[in-house]
């Protein structure tokens, strides 16, 4: 039971990372658009002073406010394309179908029974108009919900086909038949028991309020120590895109969760001070300034001889990083080498954001030093306090490099550079891989098929052969597998002949961390299986 409730979990969270993913992009082009109607850029630069850019830049951050207004149906639509077994394009039309027959359907219900209030007034009333619609505020966790049962009901009944005058009815038709009834249904239901769900949410968030500084350290901190898991994810999502991450009128709108809030504050050039709750997503400090101290710790403590080898691993790690905000590829190279060290780290983590908090900076940092100043900079430090930001990040960078220098030392860890053998790690092809397992040699593929195809016959084989995988995804920095017998992976393989940076074997499923290139990686090995992408 526990396996299977791990192994659920899992796959809800890749099927998280569609919708989750996606939002960053639209908040990174609010942010551009303020540059446009910045008026210290403009004072700075200006010929941007004319209604043609500054135009521009409100229509583009006023725009993409509509994504934040709208999350329920943008995780409805991403979560059942994601759990979607097969036929995912159906899957997400599906969904968004399924999502105007809830909010309708609701609508009905609660004004058939005389339940909704004066639409004039919706604020603190528990209810808000979705596409229109004026229904109970369940915001992305109606999303959430109804992608579930849309990928439930799909899965279990998009294969099924009739003969004759019903053909017409069967796949994707069948599904939308039986999903109506049940959305109808859970609507109906909703309307009774999403008012007792929001109270415990309410008084969730008011504890979480209420422990202050302690609460944020934990938070911080599990969010880094669920990395080996791939779960991280499902710790900060609530508070960037709930009422858990705080709720706030922004111009004269309400938004909930910290990232809402705080997209919607970009776009309102009159604002202040950035809203307090923009503290649930300062998780930058680690990711630009701490794992750099790291990484300079392991290059200094690595063998004379292995420093050249060490630098050459360390800086693409440390620039992705610094940059983009991925961590994993620094992370997993001492994750299990020296646990202690990675608990360490999460903990650091979860201080810093205390730190910050403490300091009543309002920086946004969750995603490398590009979107930092892109972000932050043309706020101002009158709404961000971003320099104040930098400052704990250097602290942070000597805390590192000073606490991981003394433990690699005092311990004898071997991190990179410190290891008793060096490994050859150029990539293997095909003939290669198995030559070196078996001493026989093979046919391999031919020359244009192994261009496009890369180093997916070392991956595949490592991963025990075509015929051991049943399932391939991604998300961010993870190559996602479901394999018939994981005791056929061969971990050694994938970290030094395929790039890998870690390897985690959960039951049957099995994540490969190949940082930001994952997704060439992923196409690379379903071209070389012969896979249709979507299945």
């Amino acid at each position: 039971m526990k396996d299977k409730l791990m192994n659920g979990m899992q796959r809800f969270a890749k099927a998280m990372f569609i919708p989750v993913l996606i939002l960053p992009i639209a908040g990174l082009l609010i942010a551009i658009g303020n540059l446009f109607t910045n008026a210290r850029l403009i004072e700075l630069l200006p010929f941007l002073d004319n209604p043609i850019t500054m135009g521009f830049g409100s229509i583009l951050s006023g725009s993409l406010v509509s994504i934040l207004t709208n999350l329920g149906l943008i995780f409805c639509v991403g979560i059942a394309v994601g759990l979607a077994n097969k036929k995912k394009a159906e899957a997400g039309f599906t969904a968004l179908l399924g999502f105007l027959v809830f909010i309708y359907a609701m609508n009905n219900f609660l004004s058939f029974n005389e339940m909704l209030v004066d639409p004039v007034s919706l604020q603190g009333t528990g209810q808000s108009m979705v596409l229109g619609v004026q229904v109970l505020d369940m915001g992305v966790f109606l999303g959430i919900i109804l992608g579930v049962v849309v990928a439930l009901v799909h899965n279990k009944f998009a294969e099924i086909e009739f003969d004759n005058a019903f053909q017409i009815y069967g796949g994707s038709r069948f599904v939308f038949i039986v999903l109506i009834p049940i959305v109808v249904i859970f609507a109906i239901l909703m309307s009774y028991i999403w008012p007792v769900v929001q109270s415990g949410i309410d008084a969730t968030g008011s504890f979480i309020n209420q422990t202050g500084n302690f609460g944020l350290f934990l938070y911080g901190t599990l969010e880094r120590l669920l990395i080996p898991t791939g779960l991280h994810h499902l710790v900060y999502t609530p508070f960037l895109y709930t009422s858990l991450g705080g709720v706030a009128e922004v111009g004269g709108e309400v938004f909930e969760g910290a990232r809402n809030i705080y997209f919607a504050e970009i776009a309102n050039p009159s604002g202040g001070l950035l809203n307090q709750s923009v503290i649930w997503d300062a998780r930058g400090i680690s990711k630009m300034f701490g794992l750099l101290g790291a990484c300079l710790a392991m290059y200094h403590t690595a063998k004379p001889e292995n420093k050249a080898r060490a630098k050459a691993i360390l800086i693409p790690a440390v620039f992705t990083s610094f940059v983009a905000g991925v961590t994993e590829p620094i992370e997993f190279s001492f994750m299990f080498i020296a646990p202690v060290l990675f608990v360490i780290h999460s903990v650091f983590s979860g201080f810093s954001m205390v730190v910050l908090n403490l300091l009543n900076v309002r920086a946004i940092g969750p995603n490398g030093f590009i979107d930092f100043l892109l972000y932050n900079v043309p706020l101002g430090f009158e709404r961000t306090r971003w320099p104040i930001f930098i400052l704990v990040g250097i602290a942070f960078f000597i805390i590192y490099y000073l606490t991981f220098r003394f433990l690699i030392t005092k311990f004898k860890f071997k991190t990179i550079g410190r290891e008793d053998s060096v490994q050859d790690t150029k990539l293997y092809s095909k003939k290669d891989y198995q030559a070196a397992k078996s001493g026989q040699l093979v046919e391999t593929v031919t020359g244009d098929r192994e261009a496009e195809t890369g180093s997916a016959p070392v991956i595949v084989q490592a991963l025990g052969g075509p015929e051991n995988i049943d399932t391939i995804t991604n998300c961010y920095t993870r190559l996602r597998l479901t394999l018939k017998d994981p005791a056929l992976v061969d971990e050694q393989t994938l970290r030094t002949d395929t790039g890998a940076s870690g390897v985690i074997v959960k039951d049957q499923n099995v994540q490969v961390v190949y940082g930001l290139q994952v997704n060439s990686v992923r196409r690379s090995v379903e071209k070389y299986l012969g896979r249709d992408p979507e299945e």
